[in-house]
């Protein structure tokens, strides 16, 4: 479902961002797609179109995130809440390894972050070698 954003606020969540994703941090200028603003508590479960709900996201992972506010953790199979790009610092939650190509997970919201939203897919692994070879990333 395609709600109406409005543009200043379209423009102040992009500029929050920084222009990254803000759950992968890829960054919109390499990636050749338009970021969506995503709202990270659903409407349908009740969230609203305001700054504080909404986020910048890659496609891939707003399609991953799609509704889902938690997940298992794959370390102990509990539930876990996502990570919320407007509540919660990213570096506390995840860190890069391999010369930036992986993230991992340094909390269960990290690990199930990772794991639900799939930041690690290898196409984007591979994207990011690519990047870190241009001195773009991380």
């Amino acid at each position: 479902m395609s709600l109406y954003i409005p543009s200043d606020l379209r423009r102040e969540v992009r500029e929050y961002f920084g222009g990254y994703c803000g759950y992968c941090h890829s960054p919109e200028i390499l990636m050749a797609v338009t970021f969506e603003l995503e709202h990270i508590v659903p409407v349908s479960a009740g969230g609203m179109t305001a700054f504080e709900n909404l986020a910048l996201a890659c496609p891939t992972c707003n399609r991953h995130k799609a509704s889902r506010q938690s997940a298992p953790d794959p370390a102990t199979g509990e539930a876990v809440s996502l990570f919320h790009p407007q509540q919660q610092a990213w570096d506390e939650h995840f860190a890069w390894i391999d010369g930036g190509a992986q993230l991992i997970g340094l909390t269960p919201t990290g690990r199930v972050t990772i794991e639900t939203l799939r930041m690690n897919r290898l196409v984007l692994v591979h994207v990011r070698r690519l990047w870190i070879q241009l001195g773009e990333h991380p």
